[in-house]
């Protein structure tokens, strides 16, 4: 059964889609969608972390629903550490 719900994508460019979910009751992943590993290096410290996908979701599976236009040049914010409204009022 698919459990799908609408999310906002940014890449390859902004758009609505449709996507499916994990199973909330699957005993094997508990509702994440996955099973997170922590490694090692050689020396024993922490390396990073690997993510094993459960079989309750294909996180592949999502359709376009809308592509979002793009904002015009001349309303895009070029320095936003120089913006006036970022400052507080006094």
């Amino acid at each position: 059964m698919i459990r799908l719900r609408i999310q906002l994508t940014t890449w390859p460019r902004r758009a609505l889609v449709l996507t499916d979910t994990p199973r909330p009751d699957c005993p094997g992943c508990d509702g994440d969608g996955g099973t997170a590993h922590d490694y090692g290096d050689h020396t024993g410290e922490y390396a990073g972390t690997d993510w094993e996908p459960c079989t309750c979701w294909d996180e592949t599976r999502r359709w376009t629903l809308l592509p979002l236009p793009r904002r015009p040049r001349w309303l895009r914010r070029q320095h936003p550490d120089t913006d006036p409204w970022a400052e507080p009022p006094f």
